[in-house]
């Protein structure tokens, strides 16, 4: 997916994906178990390090690696934390607004 998506109407997370740092593994495998229980609720993207669609998600959000972002459904940023979120807490972050 792209981030071309964030601000079409649907909330969306993105995680700032660096390959260098361990944590990402487990955050993209609770991302995926979080979105196969909200299906098509929100979108799951990835803003990885080092590529020019990912670095420029960044800069304009100032994110750092290991970042998850919360967009609203039209595209405003509204939330932010670091990894490492199971699956629990990223479903009760994105649908209930919980820190």
């Amino acid at each position: 997916m792209t981030h071309e998506q964030i601000g079409t109407g649907i909330p969306a997370l993105v995680f700032v994906y660096d390959p260098n740092l361990a944590v990402n593994t487990s955050q993209t495998e609770q991302m995926n178990k979080a979105r196969d229980q909200l299906g098509d609720q929100v979108l799951f993207l990835i803003a990885k390090i080092n590529t020019p669609e990912g670095d420029q998600l960044i800069a304009a959000h100032r994110a750092s690696a290991a970042e998850l972002l919360l967009f609203d459904p039209s595209g405003r940023l509204i939330k932010r934390q670091f990894a490492l979120r199971n699956s629990s807490e990223l479903i009760q972050w994105v649908t209930l607004g919980e820190p």
